[in-house]
């Protein structure tokens, strides 16, 4: 699986839910994508959730279903202090 930071922008304030939660995970689950951690800003506006999935487009089909935006979808790669500390 490949790991994908989106960046979502919404027009009120957003609050996260358990039952909001759920739902997406529902779907995450039938999209074949997981959702790790997500970021919310101070003004509750913007998040910036960590996933992973086989490709954008199953996160973008995720999203349409959720009625939630993904307006920007990047691959990312993880880097750990840990790791490169280990190493040396």
């Amino acid at each position: 699986m490949t790991l994908f930071m989106i960046e979502r922008n919404f027009a009120e304030q957003l609050d996260f839910t358990v039952e909001g939660a759920t739902e997406v995970t529902e779907i995450n689950n039938e999209v074949g994508v997981k959702w790790l951690v997500s970021f919310l800003t101070a003004d509750k506006r913007k998040t910036y959730c960590l996933y992973e999935a086989n490709n954008m487009e199953a996160i973008r089909e995720a999203a349409r279903r959720a009625s939630i935006p993904a307006d920007e979808i990047i691959e990312v790669t993880e880097h750990r202090p840990e790791w490169l500390l280990a190493a040396t």
